[in-house]
């Protein structure tokens, strides 16, 4: 416990160092691939999400998932790619292949699907070579290109306005 804290507390020094010297540039490309970080811990419906992120028009291979969980028990299994805590050094490096491979992928887009202000997940984020980022608005302003107002419960609502608004920045 006290090792997560510390931890937890260099984290934090990390990122809010990386973001202050993040450049907020955005392509302004269409969107073919969809990356897709899930904080699990909070929301178990991914495959829901996923089924409204393919009901507007993505196949489900353009679609890539990785998931987070604070603690993953031994016995554990997961469909898609996971990562946690234990996989994350105090210094910021990831040991986990699966979650580097996430994060060096450029993906068109990245939807951060997680609310609740994790250094980890931030890290995951911010360190991901994605070209465009959206996440909810109680996520730190300076990860995201767009913030979507919405409860991570009402996933159909989130999919609804984030493509309607894709639609207006002329993505899809």
């Amino acid at each position: 416990m006290f090792y997560t804290i510390i931890k937890n507390f260099f984290l934090k020094k990390i990122v809010t160092k990386k973001l202050l010297k993040e450049n907020s540039f955005s392509s302004n490309e269409k969107i073919n691939t969809i990356g897709l970080l899930v904080d699990e811990t909070y929301f178990g419906e991914k495959e829901a999400l996923i089924a409204a992120i393919e009901a507007k028009g993505f196949k489900k291979e353009a679609i890539s998932v990785l998931i987070y969980k604070d603690k993953i028990k031994k016995k554990e299994a997961f469909d898609y790619p996971s990562v946690s805590l234990k996989n994350i050094s105090i210094s910021g490096e990831i040991s986990n292949p699966e979650a580097v491979t996430f994060i060096e992928t450029p993906f068109d887009l990245l939807i951060n699907y997680y609310d609740v202000n994790k250094f980890s997940l931030l890290l995951i984020s911010q360190k991901s070579k994605a070209k465009f980022k959206v996440g909810f608005t109680t996520i730190d302003k300076r990860v995201n290109h767009f913030i979507i107002n919405s409860l991570v419960e009402n996933y159909n609502e989130f999919t609804d306005e984030l493509f309607k608004y894709l639609k207006i920045l002329n993505k899809i």
